[in-house]
């Protein structure tokens, strides 16, 4: 990650109990950076900062804002939507990684954050389509089947997923078929 060991989280929550909860939860492991409004957090971030919880609906400037504005100044970290906002089909424009709905136990919220560390190493296509299969995720949870199937915006994720799927497929076949005709070079030669 390249900021010494310790990853970087900025938590972004204007319920001060709650985010100084999160902020205990997560100080074991991570270098915890608590925000308790939108322009707090964007103050509070810059490149060190690999991983950003974000609140939605926080007064002043909104999570939906923030996370705007992240994505504007190209910062590259994986940004997670922590709130008690349903998920709704809005949520398949907006450039997170992940959504967890509160609330959030110490273990939906450090595995989440796991998760996005972990996908921090990816590129950005196998970063898009887990970004993509998360937003999914959410809604088929979320909406009954009817819902789904009406929306347009859900279509256009679902094939968005396919394509990406293929793509990674087809990169994935191609290394391996490279690794294999390397082995098979390499046995030749001896």
């Amino acid at each position: 990650m390249g900021h010494g060991d310790d990853p970087t989280v900025l938590i972004a929550e204007d319920e001060p109990d709650l985010a100084d909860l999160y902020t205990e939860w997560l100080a074991e492991d991570c270098r915890v950076r608590t925000a308790y409004n939108g322009s707090q957090a964007l103050d509070a971030i810059d490149e060190s900062v690999d991983v950003v919880l974000l609140d939605r609906r926080m007064p002043g400037l909104s999570g939906d804002k923030v996370l705007d504005t992240i994505r504007e100044r190209g910062l590259g970290c994986r940004v997670a939507m922590v709130t008690a906002v349903e998920p709704d089909f809005d949520i398949i424009e907006m450039g997170f990684d992940d959504y967890l709905v509160k609330p959030a136990s110490k273990d939906e919220l450090r595995s989440l954050v796991d998760q996005l560390l972990l996908r921090s190493e990816y590129d950005g296509m196998l970063q898009e389509f887990y970004a993509l299969a998360s937003k999914k995720a959410i809604l088929d949870k979320q909406k009954p089947e009817y819902e789904l199937r009406a929306s347009e915006e859900y279509r256009r994720l679902k094939d968005r997923l396919a394509v990406l799927r293929a793509d990674i497929d087809d990169t994935m076949a191609e290394l391996s078929d490279r690794d294999a005709y390397a082995q098979t070079s390499q046995d030749i030669a001896r």
